[in-house]
């Protein structure tokens, strides 16, 4: 009976006193998501690498959640089944509305903006001359490949909804329409449709030109969940920015991942930061930001 009350009476005393173990520990196994991949597999491929040295710099061990869906995503944050989230700028805004998840790091990509590109002799000069036309896109909902060319053209004085005709195809497809002249435009990432332009011998890239471009999207971006304690996102914010360029080229083993390349981690990271985004709702007509358009 005297044992029992002295087990008693030290249980009560060290959480009366703090010396029970800290949360940091009590939260060491993590789920990540990453929103941009599907499947084990690919996640594994792409951040495996990224994820080891995480875990080796933080002591924690964090377990790839993988997602069908954007919206499965913010459905495992809420569960609490999900503790982190590595999302584009699109899919952030509409997270923080249906979670209230906190933006804790920033994934730098270098040239990440939107651009509008006619052919060169097609007499198309400004935003203003698409009125009417056909404009190539991509899947509805990519940040780069349909909000931010519909918030050009918003910006350049035209409707998107109503002023031009979006026809949302592959990039692959695109590219072939606006060489041919089958649209007067496409709206895209700027550097892929370099890449298009530069690796294709039918064409000269002075056959091209821009006439009007975004500014660079805010970073992709980790973000942790309502319920992780403060104590390990500090830990885990502290062992990125410690330790950035061997996480960095961990990242950049993954095929995928070379769109990071020439990235930066950006530890200073607002909410605020993503208004722009929501201007991109707005003016596709989803004003709320509180679905992911295209699933």
């Amino acid at each position: 009976m005297v044992l029992r009350k002295m087990k008693g009476f030290l249980v009560a005393a060290a959480v009366c006193f703090g010396l029970t173990a800290p949360m940091v520990n009590a939260a060491e196994k993590l789920n990540f998501i990453v929103t941009d991949l599907e499947g084990l597999e690919e996640v594994q491929r792409e951040f495996g690498p990224f994820k080891q040295l995480l875990e080796d710099k933080t002591g924690m061990t964090f377990n790839f959640f993988p997602v069908t869906s954007r919206t499965a995503a913010a459905e495992a944050l809420k569960s609490k089944k999900a503790d982190f989230v590595l999302t584009g700028p699109a899919e952030y805004v509409v997270l923080r509305k249906l979670t209230n998840c906190e933006p804790i790091i920033g994934f730098s990509r270098p040239d990440y903006y939107s651009s509008i590109i006619a052919r060169a002799d097609s007499g198309i000069n400004t935003v203003a001359d698409l009125k009417g036309k056909k404009v190539a896109m991509s899947d509805v909902g990519s940040t780069s490949g349909h909000l931010g060319p519909c918030q050009i053209v918003q910006d350049n004085g035209l409707d998107p909804q109503k002023d031009i005709s979006i026809v949302h195809t592959s990039k692959e497809i695109a590219w072939e329409s606006l060489k041919k002249g089958d649209v007067a435009a496409w709206g895209f990432n700027a550097t892929s449709f370099i890449r298009f332009r530069d690796s294709d011998t039918s064409v000269k890239p002075g056959a091209f030109k821009t006439i009007a471009r975004g500014p660079d999207y805010p970073n992709d971006v980790l973000v942790s969940a309502p319920h992780v304690d403060k104590a390990v996102v500090e830990k885990v914010v502290q062992a990125i920015t410690g330790n950035s360029d061997a996480l960095i080229a961990e990242i950049l083993k993954g095929e995928d991942n070379q769109k990071y390349k020439g990235m930066q981690f950006v530890a200073n990271i607002k909410d605020e930061d993503y208004n722009y985004v929501r201007s991109m709702y707005k003016s596709i007509g989803q004003p709320q930001f509180a679905t992911f358009v295209g699933e």
